[in-house]
């Protein structure tokens, strides 16, 4: 398929500038070859007794540094991913080319400044080395910011902090969020615990790629990005036991269900941590996952390329200009779709 067979007019009034009032308080589409208008707190309603919700359990971190170099010019680093205590991978923008060697400063609300060297190029990243710095994370906690998509327009504020996070956030080392997740809150478990779903978790770090347009248009030109997942054994096998009792696996947005999908690449699902680079379009044959809990993405983007092979192309075009029609809320801070696999 072709990158403009993923096109669509969205206006920009949809685009969710802030998430809803509450967490669950967003509207689901459900998509089961026809669509259902609901909201997010119908969810318990959809799911069996012993079904399985696979939840990506990464940590946002504040990742947007802005500084400048030792020579005066501005300077924007996006951490693409921490490397070890001192060092991380990151995109960098600036007025003129940065070389190996540079010194760069970077503060935030003029606090203490911090310092990194330049060590090199690695792609589209740079290495970067915090001077005198044994811990990345907590540096970044202190100066960096949340990591906002570029369509979100407003500044960071502390709201963000919080609602740009899902509430089972563990992993440090997202620098975007599992938007999907953003929908459940404390409530909502303990429904979908009653109703006897069984949660399971793995950890996929969401990275900087993410945010990367499709350049190609034909797509078998195009490469993903690598990002790092693990899945435990806990989560292997209770997906295991679903099948055999013949309940249904629910990943809970694209990242969970790209984890498992590169797991399982094999022919059989496997626990173990590793780089994944899956490129999933139409045609792709799925092994684990039965229903997909999502929210609207961007065109053109691998995201709604993914969702078009896990629902149908027709599906996705017809159930998004509905969405469209009925004025849903896009993107991470927006609504949800609930979507079942078509055959």
């Amino acid at each position: 398929m072709r990158l403009s067979d993923f096109e669509y007019d969205l206006p920009a009034e949809l685009i969710a500038q802030y998430p809803a009032h509450e967490r669950s308080a967003s509207r689901l589409l459900h998509l089961d070859g026809e669509w259902h208008d609901r909201m997010f707190c119908d969810l318990p309603e959809l799911v069996l007794p012993g079904d399985v919700l696979v939840l990506n359990d990464t940590r946002v971190i504040k990742a947007r540094l802005i500084g400048r170099k030792a020579s005066g010019g501005q300077i924007e680093a996006l951490v693409e991913r921490v490397l070890d205590g001192e060092r991380a991978l990151v995109q960098l923008r600036a007025s003129k080319t940065t070389r190996a060697g540079t010194q760069l400063e970077f503060t935030k609300d003029k606090g203490s400044v911090v310092t990194a060297e330049v060590l090199g190029r690695q792609g589209e990243f740079f290495e970067l080395r915090f001077v005198g710095c044994t811990d990345v994370f907590a540096l970044l906690e202190r100066v960096g910011s949340v990591p906002l998509p570029p369509y979100i327009t407003h500044v960071p504020n502390s709201d963000d902090d919080a609602r740009y996070q899902t509430v089972y956030a563990r992993e440090f080392g997202a620098v975007a969020a599992p938007t999907a997740g953003l929908h459940f809150d404390a409530a909502m478990f303990a429904a979908l615990k009653a109703r006897g779903v069984v949660i399971a978790s793995l950890t996929l770090h969401v990275g900087a790629g993410t945010f990367q347009p499709v350049r190609v248009e034909n797509l078998t030109e195009h490469r993903m990005h690598s990002e790092w997942y693990s899945l435990p054994q806990a989560t292997v096998d209770a997906i295991h036991n679903a099948n055999a009792a013949g309940q249904r696996v629910f990943a809970v947005g694209t990242t969970s269900l790209r984890a498992l999908e590169s797991a399982a690449s094999g022919g059989e699902l496997r626990m173990g941590s590793a780089e994944t680079s899956l490129f999933i379009l139409p045609g792709h044959r799925f092994r684990v996952v039965d229903r997909l809990l999502t929210n609207f993405h961007l065109p053109r983007s691998t995201l709604l390329m993914l969702v078009s092979a896990f629902a149908g192309v027709d599906n996705i075009r017809h159930a998004y200009q509905h969405a469209i029609e009925q004025r849903y809320r896009f993107f991470s801070y927006g609504d949800a779709m609930l979507i079942e696999r078509s055959s």
